[in-house]
């Protein structure tokens, strides 16, 4: 079986080390770099993220991310995103009323979840549309979320996006988005137990072509 290559992104943020077994036992090859070239060369990119917008935001521009990743995805190359990692891709984060530029990849706007109590923290269940190929075979199971923000307002979403949402405490917000070769989860895939290791045998398996029907 082939076993396709995966560079994590290390700029400073995220549980990389907890990301990167799990990637491995998805059956990925997998590196832990900020090195441009070897995030371009690779068949995969996982961009993950802990802690507040801005300061990912700052990480990745420290690293030159936002290249890294605009580039990938012009190129039709893999792309997943976790939790912060997720929340970076859209246009604009807004925490303690403060505005950060994401990389605008996904339009719409991150904010505090107007939900009791936060953070949201635990096990909660998805809605993903019929189709999805991120939540074959695993749709009906429950993912792990540590977050206060989330996109919680619907916006002009691309045609070929296909989102996936959740609600916690009455407020509905997007707990994941696949478009094009981005895939992106507000839940951590790598905490979410045999559904996590699902997913993540999904995104592998579209690496080399493999997707799950």
């Amino acid at each position: 079986m082939t076993q396709p290559s995966v560079a994590v992104l290390d700029y400073g943020s995220g549980n990389v080390h907890s990301a990167t077994r799990a990637l491995a036992a998805a059956g990925a090859r997998v590196t832990l770099t900020a090195d441009p070239a070897a995030c371009a060369a690779a068949d995969g990119l996982v961009v993950p993220g802990v802690g507040a917008f801005a300061a990912c935001m700052d990480g990745l521009v420290g690293v030159g991310g936002p290249a890294i990743i605009r580039g990938r995805l012009a190129a039709g190359r893999p792309v997943l995103g976790i939790c912060v990692g997720h929340q970076v891709m859209f246009a604009l984060g807004v925490e303690h009323d403060i505005p950060a530029e994401g990389l605008g990849v996904l339009p719409g706007v991150v904010e505090e979840l107007h939900a009791v109590p936060l953070p949201h923290m635990g096990w909660n269940t998805v809605q993903p549309p019929s189709g999805s190929r991120m939540f074959a075979g695993v749709a009906d199971q429950r993912f792990y979320f540590v977050h206060s923000f989330g996109v919680r307002r619907t916006p002009q979403w691309p045609a070929a996006a296909t989102v996936t949402w959740s609600e916690h405490g009455g407020d509905r917000f997007v707990a994941a988005v696949e478009y094009g070769p981005l895939w992106t989860t507000q839940f951590h895939p790598e905490k979410s137990g045999p559904a996590g290791a699902g997913l993540l045998r999904n995104w592998v398996a579209t690496l080399i072509g493999e997707e799950t029907e």
